[in-house]
Order: C-alpha cells, then structure tokens, then sequence
C-alpha cells in the first residue's frame, strides 16, 4: 500500500476542515471588535446584547478549533518528516512565532476577556477584544509566510542538504503571499458576515423575540458581506498575475508550462509536472461561487419599510446561503495547495521525498482515526451553534453579571421548611 496519497488525501482533510474553524474564527473577532467598540461607545444595551450572543458562537468555534490544529499538528509530524527535515529551519521560524500568538498570547488574552465581564474597566475589557483579534491575524500572518514559502521558496540557501533561512524579510515580501493574504483574511470577515447574516435570518423567520437585536445583526452581517466581497475579488484576481510568474506550471500561459516542464524534467528527471484537472476545475467554481455572493447588496434596499422581513424569501436566501463561504474557501484551498503538485516546495522538494517513510498501513490508520475525531469535532461544532443559536439571544452565560447569577442561585434555593 503506497503511503503517498493516503498522506496527501490525510493532509488535504485535516487542514481543509481546521481551515474553516479559521475563517469562522477570524471572521467573527473582527466582528465583535465592531460590537463592543459600539457598546463602548454609545453604551446601548443592545449591543452589549450582540456581543454576549454572539461571543458565545465565536467561543464555540474558536475551542473546537483549537483541537482540530492539534490533530493537524499531529498528523504533519507522523505523515511529513522529509519535509520537516529539508526545509524546517526555514519553515519552522514562522510557525513558531504563529504558535506563541495563537495558542499562548491569543488563548491568555481571550480567556481574561472571557472571565473579565463586569470585573474590568470597560476599556480595559474592550482592549483585550482587540488583543485577541490582533493576535488572531498576526497568527494567520505567519501561517501564509510560512505556506507562501512553499508555494515559492524564497530566502534561503542549501547547505549539506538542507534549507537554511539567509533572508526573513524575504519570507514577507514572497510574491504569494501579500496577494493571499489579503485574500484569505477578506474571504474570513465575509464568512463572519455569512454567518451573522444567516442565523439572524433563521431566527427571525422562526419569529425569535429579540427582534431588534437580529434585525442589527442581519443588517451587519449583509454589509460586511457586500464590503468584505470587493477585496476578496480584488486579491483574488490579483494572483494571477503575482503567482503567474513564479509557479508557471499553474497559472502560466502553453508556452511558459512548457518550458517549466522542460527546466524541471532536465533538473529532476520526467515526471508529470503539471497541476492536476480539479485544480482548475476548482478554481472555476471558487470564482462562480463568488459571483453569485455578490447578491448580498440587492438585500441592502429590502431593509427600508423592513420589505427584507415581510417578504420573508430574502431571509430564506440568506439562510441557505450560509454554507457558500465555506465551499467556496474548500476549491481555494484545492486551487492554492493541489495547483503546486508535485511538489512539497515548489521546484525544491517533491513530495514523494517529503513523506515520512512509513508502511501505507501506519498512514491508513492514522488517516481513518484523525478523519473520523475530526469529523466528529466539526460536526459538534456546527451543533451545538446550532443549538445555542436556537435557543435565542434572551440571556447567554457569556457576559452574565454577578447579580445576575446571585439572583438565579436564589431563585434555585429551596425554601427552608417552616418551623413547627
């Protein structure tokens, strides 16, 4: 059994389903940023609301998250040691500054501002919201230098065999990465929107009490999809001419994959060094997928008179709509990471010499396990959103005050008996 594409396909899961607790993630820091910044500013009780609400989802998410990248730090180190070996010292200087941000300096600040309501000064609370959400980008900042490195190695020099970094400022001006940068973080602040935007609407065609708060959030999710929607295409498109170049065999016109494929043929022997059929196919579809979001500033009028409620079918759009972000960041990924094959690094490392030599049925297991945890980690994810969110926004613990729990607990206490 060829351990190669059971690695390939186990890799491909593992982060393609962690990629969407990011963008989830991302997405929604972004937007309680705006919440609280709003409840801070003008101190209306409904926003404070919003941010409890919806705060809940995001801790959701982000814990659930947590686990899904240890998985994939898991099966990275089982699966990928030629590729740690050959190119860690230059791969691993952005990943470790991602790990301090995202699971020490993120996790640390995010749990103060969890156990800081009503404990804290307002603006100290606030600050640590916006800490959370800086360390949350700086974290997806170095995982695309460290994915852009890949994608076009840069920086660098070899030496007995191995990669060695010459040159950091090289990583952040890689020509892959800018453009994608921008792309992923707007394509993580649309899903955000998408994700407000679609449970307000649920919640209100099930005629939720708490009308003013959904409408709000229906109101902001759509305009930060319609905002989010013009950048995302902008750096999208952008890559074709940033990337082209530098990974002809992908983006490059006949006569340049032609002669990538000679150079690579003369370097290292024949081979199929041409992207495979669904990475265009992919592509294609991602960028149809996008198009059609572009619906989202046709619902922006249907607000005036509340027509976007009394018609009701806008809100069914909407809520239907919730799962195109994430199928659409899916052929992304498919795009960016399957267009590159076969190579690990590009034109440095095949991945046939970056898997880690061990039998087809040590990766089969791991690949069974790992996709089943976390298949089961996602799919509690989406439940129990499912299930907070059908609870309503009358009172989430998230935020909850002292006196709020004082007088529950009194509420619960029994009566004493009467003395006879």
């Amino acid at each position: 059994m060829d351990p190669l594409p059971l690695a390939r396909l186990q890799f491909a899961t593992t982060t393609s389903i962690h990629f969407l607790f990011v963008l989830v993630t991302l997405g929604l820091v972004t937007l309680l940023v705006y919440l609280q910044t709003a409840a801070f500013i003008t101190r209306k009780p409904v926003y404070e609301r919003m941010v409890r609400f919806w705060g809940t989802i995001y801790l959701i998410n982000y814990v659930l998250g947590i686990a899904t990248g240890i998985v994939m730090e898991f099966q990275f180190g089982l699966n990928w040691s030629g590729l740690s070996r050959y190119t860690g010292n230059v791969f691993g200087a952005p990943i470790a500054l991602e790990t301090l941000l995202a699971f020490f300096l993120e996790s640390t600040l995010l749990g103060m501002w969890i156990f800081g309501w009503h404990r804290l000064r307002r603006g100290a609370h606030l600050a640590l919201l916006y800490g959370v959400a800086i360390t949350a980008y700086l974290s997806a900042f170095f995982i695309m230098a460290a994915n852009a490195w890949l994608q076009h190695p840069v920086g660098y020099e070899v030496r007995d065999g191995i990669a060695h970094l010459t040159d950091f400022t090289a990583l952040l001006t890689n020509p892959t990465f800018t453009m994608a940068l921008g792309h992923v973080t707007s394509a993580a602040l649309l899903t955000g929107g998408m994700v407000l935007a679609s449970i307000s609407a649920w919640l209100m065609l099930r005629r939720s009490p708490d009308y003013e708060l959904l409408r709000k959030s229906l109101w902001i999710g759509l305009v930060t999809v319609t905002v989010a929607g013009v950048p995302l295409m902008g750096f999208g498109f952008a890559q074709f001419g940033a990337v082209g170049p530098v990974q002809p065999t992908k983006f490059g016109d006949d006569a340049a994959k032609a002669q990538a494929v000679a150079d690579f043929t003369a370097r290292f022997g024949p081979g199929d060094y041409l992207p495979p059929a669904y990475a265009n196919v992919s592509l294609g579809f991602m960028i149809l997928i996008g198009f059609t979001l572009a619906w989202s500033f046709v619902m922006l009028p249907l607000f005036y008179r509340d027509w976007i409620v009394r018609l009701k079918f806008p809100l069914v759009i909407v809520g239907l709509c919730l799962p195109l972000p994430f199928v659409a960041a899916i052929l992304g990924w498919l795009t960016r990471e399957g267009g590159r094959q076969p190579w690990a690094a590009y034109g440095l490392l095949k991945v046939e010499d970056a898997v880690s030599p061990i039998s087809g049925g040590v990766v089969l297991a791991s690949f069974l396990g790992f996709t089943a945890l976390l298949l089961t980690l996602a799919v509690t994810n989406w439940v129990l959103i499912a299930k907070r969110a059908a609870r309503g926004t009358a009172d989430p613990a998230l935020g909850r005050s002292l006196a709020d729990v004082t007088a529950e607990d009194d509420e619960r206490r029994p009566e004493p008996a009467l003395a006879r």
